[in-house]
């Protein structure tokens, strides 16, 4: 098996088999752990309208959504120590696939992980997804894990 150095795995949190596939590679290959979230970039400087005209996003909302994210991934570094593996937290802004791919590139990952949603074929057509996008983009592997969901 190749032996990896570090493992990237993207997630948002939610019950994903992508983290669990970025365990036992981490684990199997004695890489260390990079567990990714994305949240939107610059929230706060984004102007929302409503029925009262122009409003921004508070900062506490902000910071609710940070905490939100880095709950997200503490889950996994807890499962990650369990298993005895170097883990660490990464939360970045932007879309989604764009910064899963700086964040590989920055944080020099040999190997990304990610998860694919079940889309039908005309929203895969008209957008693709953030897989995709990885896939097409990766200067590295890229190990795509579909949801319990596409396989029922």
């Amino acid at each position: 098996m190749t032996r990896f150095q570090t493992v990237l795995v993207a997630t948002d949190g939610s019950d994903d088999p992508a983290v669990e596939a970025a365990l036992d590679l981490a684990h199997d290959t004695g890489a260390r752990l990079l567990v990714l979230t994305v949240v939107p970039e610059g929230t706060t400087d984004e102007a929302a309208e409503d029925d009262e005209g122009p409003s921004r996003r508070s900062s506490s909302e902000d910071e609710d959504e940070i905490d939100e994210a880095q709950e997200r991934i503490d889950t996994v570094l807890d499962h990650a120590t369990e298993w005895g593996l170097e883990a660490r937290s990464l939360i970045w802004e932007g879309e989604p696939a764009d910064a899963i791919l700086a964040a590989a590139e920055s944080e020099g990952a040999d190997v990304i992980v990610v998860g694919t949603a079940a889309r039908g074929g005309m929203g895969r057509l008209l957008g693709g997804s953030t897989s995709d996008q990885v896939i097409r983009n990766a200067p590295v592997p890229v190990l795509v894990v579909r949801s319990s969901r596409e396989r029922d």
